[in-house]
């Protein structure tokens, strides 16, 4: 005997109710039973699309179809309205439909098949893990807040220091598997620069490289780990598919709250991952006063610290490491993408011994070392002048593009710390409205229910500044001359 599966949609019209002034929702229905009826998808009608529209030009069309496309209401395979339905329950031209149809098509959120209309086509990140997803959907948008990433404009030029590492370089290191994974040059830049002086230091691909072989390293299956809350997202995908516990540990302006350690190392916790300074999301950076605070703690518990120092030589804060403190008990991160750009995949890694020998010795047998020219390259530009001032006139622009975000929306009425780093973290008294009206506006910014540690919104007291519980953040390294545009945007989509 064959088993088939037989899909039904069942779509309820949407009247209007004079009883009780309000409308029914169309809601598209699946059930299934034995058959051998292949799926069929749900067809929308242009009432019920219609009815989520709330501004009517070709973006925010696109905005709604996107949002509606996140939010699961609408799933791959899904048929559209027709261009001329959608246009008249809307009453708009037929080409303002179509021109919001374009776009959505354009980043492949739909696909037009003629006569079969015009369908959701699945994610096309789908190999991305949830909560990278969650940050990279949205529709098109004129100005594009939610990244993360810093300004390519204010990146220092890698083309000259290839240029002069090809020219002192003229071949490839040869016969090199089993020499230093860290070239020597780059050795000494980094362990005169690290803010306590570690047994080991070596190079990898990227901070969450780094993360992820310490954590391996370090914690078994099922292990408890604090993180911060709110905190990274991918880190909080990393951990799940390590198959560890999270437990949130809150914050303040100071950084990580001391007594929140406390519980969660009383809770079993053997590793705290932090970052230091330029938090991600909130931008806040732990002060000298905290990290002997949380020295203080840790040193009546039995757990190691990772620090993901991931925006160091753009941050403007002070480098303030727990490592000076509990130098046998850290690993220090720190990445060098958001300040010499992320294509060069390099972060240094300094800590214990007893962590960085096994963690090298595990590359070896899978990547071996992060590319030698590469490390060249990134000594090049730690040590060129003309990148050095660039790094530094980077850092200065970030610091005042957030201040300028800070005294725009004080006009406004809003009082925010504009912290350190590239984001802004903004407290919005709805995140789904908030998130609505500046996509309506034509700005894109981060959800902030993903930076939440526990699935929730981010708990403590950053999160109390929110009246209802949400934030979006605010990618202000990509901010320019149109601080005074956003600022209102903000406002108006903070409101109530």
């Amino acid at each position: 005997m064959t088993v088939r599966v037989e899909h039904f949609c069942t779509v309820t019209e949407e009247y209007p109710d004079a009883n009780i002034g309000t409308a029914h929702v169309n809601i598209c229905t699946v059930s299934r039973r034995v058959s051998s009826v292949p799926p069929a998808a749900c067809i929308l009608t242009g009432m019920d699309l219609a009815s989520h529209v709330d501004d009517r030009s070709p973006r925010g069309i696109a905005a709604t179809v996107a949002r509606l496309v996140r939010g699961g209401d609408l799933r791959p395979g899904d048929r559209l309205p027709t261009v001329r339905t959608l246009a008249a329950d809307l009453g708009v031209s037929p080409a303002t439909v179509s021109g919001a149809w374009q776009a959505l098509s354009a980043v492949g959120i739909v696909i037009s098949r003629g006569r079969a209309g015009t369908v959701v086509l699945p994610p096309p990140a789908s190999w991305l893990p949830p909560r990278y997803r969650e940050l990279a959907g949205g529709a098109p948008a004129r100005l594009d807040l939610s990244t993360g990433t810093p300004d390519p404009e204010l990146l220092p030029l890698i083309g000259p220091a290839l240029s002069r590492v090809a020219r002192q370089r003229p071949a490839a290191d040869t016969g090199a598997y089993v020499t230093s994974p860290v070239v020597p040059a780059l050795e000494v830049l980094l362990r005169d620069s690290w803010p306590f002086a570690p047994q080991r230091i070596t190079v990898v691909d990227g901070a969450l490289d780094a993360i992820s072989r310490t954590l391996e390293r370090v914690a078994g299956y099922g292990s408890r780990i604090a993180v911060e809350d709110p905190g990274f997202p991918p880190l909080f995908d990393l951990v799940d598919q390590l198959g560890l516990e999270r437990v949130p540990v809150t914050l303040d302006r100071h950084g990580m709250r001391p007594d929140a350690l406390e519980r969660a190392l009383d809770a079993g916790a053997g590793v705290v991952v932090v970052q230091p300074r330029a938090h991600n999301p909130t931008g806040v950076s732990m002060t000298s006063t905290r990290a002997r605070e949380l020295a203080a703690v840790l040193r009546r518990h039995d757990a190691l610290v990772v620090e993901d120092d991931h925006s160091g030589e753009i941050a403007s804060a002070r480098d303030v490491s727990l490592g000076s403190l509990l130098p046998d008990r850290v690993v220090h991160v720190r990445s060098y993408s958001k300040s010499h750009g992320p294509d060069l995949r390099i972060a240094a890694v300094g800590g214990p011994a007893s962590v960085l020998d096994g963690l090298v010795a595990r590359r070896m047998l899978g990547p071996g070392w992060t590319s030698r020219l590469l490390q060249h390259v990134l000594v090049d530009l730690l040590t060129d002048s003309t990148a050095i001032e660039a790094v530094a006139h980077a850092r200065r622009v970030y610091h005042a593009r957030r201040r300028a975000l800070r005294d725009a929306l004080a006009g406004h009425g809003i009082t925010i710390d504009p912290g350190d780093g590239i984001n802004v973290w903004l407290p919005v008294h709805d995140e789904r409205t908030a998130l609505v009206r500046l996509e309506a506006a034509g700005i894109r910014v981060a959800p902030g229910a993903p930076f939440s540690a526990d699935g929730g919104q981010p708990a403590g007291p950053l999160a109390a500044d929110a009246a209802e519980g949400g934030h979006v953040r605010i990618t202000v390294g990509l901010l320019g001359a149109e601080v005074d545009d956003v600022a209102l945007a903000l406002a108006l989509a903070a409101a109530p």
